[in-house]
């Protein structure tokens, strides 16, 4: 079998970070984004006029992430304000799954090993969001941290995200763009000869890495521009075509009991029918079927099965195989 091979930029939804030191205006730049809905974990976002959701656990986020990627609802990008409060949440689920007083409970860097590896699974909702063409974009805080590189003799202070060290480096690799807000700031000697910083108002959005901070994109923009969304918002104006038509396609497909009615009345034989029955009780118990559906499926079943195999009167196994099938 030969390979599926495709050529050219691929259009699709953008997987973004968005981070800075406080009060720079990272939620408002992120409501300014194509159609937001903000997944507030932090109450971040009550003095912007946007479209918001609170959550307030780990099982809201996780909840809310999960109804979107079945129904976006009209949304086009889904916004998680914040990052770090986020990864608050999946610490907090842990400890309380476990019976834990702290992360450092489980031993020596292990809790640290979990918080990753959960904090993937969180990363793989958002990837379920890119699936049915929304953007996703976190919001995160800054922090300034020590770094020593292993080339240099003497480290030197840099931005990074506020997460965990098993948790950042995830987040980085999983995004498209990574935009470091902050102020720009010159360095001046004064007169007492004491270097002293300059200006400090006009704020910049940094789409590359330096010595100085985290940063990064593969859409070819600037190194640094002013903040605002105008810069941005073409990465987010170029969702593949058929990715969308898809995603169309999906919102226009019959409920799941609907689909499933018109299944049993073209089935062609009893065991198919079955089979059915059995997919009937799974989705009922998990939620997926009202009990009034699934007994009018379970009616649909019986009918059906009156058509492919009438009841012969007097042949015992008639009734066993209709029992079997309701």
């Amino acid at each position: 079998m030969g390979l599926k091979i495709s050529d050219g930029i691929e259009a699709a939804p953008v997987k973004a970070v968005i981070y800075g030191p406080e009060s720079i205006g990272k939620t408002t730049l992120a409501t300014q984004l194509p159609a937001p809905i903000i997944l507030d974990t932090e109450r971040g976002s009550g003095r912007i006029a946007c479209k918001r959701h609170r959550c307030k656990t780990l099982a809201d986020l996780e909840g809310a992430m999960l109804s979107l990627s079945r129904d976006n609802e009209g949304f086009r990008t889904v916004v998680i304000d914040s990052a770090d409060w986020a990864e608050g949440f999946v610490v907090e689920a842990m400890l309380r799954k476990d019976k834990k007083d702290s992360i450092e409970a489980y031993g020596f860097g292990k809790g640290h090993v979990m918080l990753g590896e959960r904090w993937k699974a969180l990363l793989a909702l958002a990837d379920q969001l890119i699936d049915r063409g929304l953007h996703v974009v976190w919001v995160a805080h800054a922090k300034v941290v020590k770094f020593s590189p292993p080339d240099e003799t003497d480290g030197y202070d840099r931005w990074e995200l506020k997460l965990s060290k098993n948790v950042a480096p995830l987040l980085k690799e999983w995004a498209d763009l990574l935009l470091f807000l902050n102020y720009r700031t010159a360095i001046v000697e004064g007169d007492d000869g004491r270097s002293k910083g300059k200006g400090g108002r006009e704020r910049v959005m940094h789409a590359a890495r330096c010595a100085a901070w985290d940063a990064k994109n593969r859409f070819g923009l600037p190194e640094t521009m002013p903040l605002g969304v105008k810069p941005i918002l073409p990465c987010f104006d170029t969702v593949d075509a058929v990715a969308v038509e898809e995603v169309a396609k999906h919102d226009e497909e019959p409920p799941l009991h609907e689909r499933m009615e018109a299944f049993i009345a073209t089935a062609k034989d009893v065991r198919t029918l079955g089979k059915m029955g059995d997919k009937i009780d799974s989705y009922a118990s998990d939620g997926q079927l009202t009990k009034a559906q699934a007994k009018q499926l379970r009616e649909c079943i019986a009918k059906r099965h009156d058509e492919i195999a009438p009841p012969v009167s007097g042949e015992p196994w008639a009734e066993e195989v209709s029992d079997a099938v309701a």
